[in-house]
């Protein structure tokens, strides 16, 4: 059975992320990747597989090793998702601030 894995619900786990993280600035093999994480072996396996499946990471055989890197084609596509909630924040905390500056000088 292939389970369509959503992005949203594997980067909500700080594992994951943290993964994420680790890979930002370069390609690493699960062994290194289980190495920075107290869980077990198996375990950091299942989040890779996971990142996998969402397409947030690429594998590349190189010998018996393999190395994962971020895709970074999906990691664009979050990004965009996230941009307009960023910007409508920063517009309502800038509101909020001039509001507050206007407060405190009167």
């Amino acid at each position: 059975m292939n389970l369509r894995r959503d992005v949203f619900q594997a980067i909500a786990d700080p594992t994951r992320r943290a993964i994420l993280l680790l890979l930002a600035s370069q390609s690493m093999t699960a062994g290194a990747i289980a190495s920075n994480f107290d869980t077990a072996r198996p375990t950091v396996s299942k989040h890779l597989q996971i990142l996998t499946e969402c397409e947030l990471l690429e594998k590349e055989q190189t010998g018996r090793e393999i190395y994962y890197q971020l895709n970074p084609k999906k990691i664009k596509e979050i990004a965009d998702f996230v941009e307009p909630f960023r910007q409508m924040w920063d517009d309502r905390f800038n509101k909020l601030e001039a509001v507050m500056r206007n407060y405190k000088s009167k």
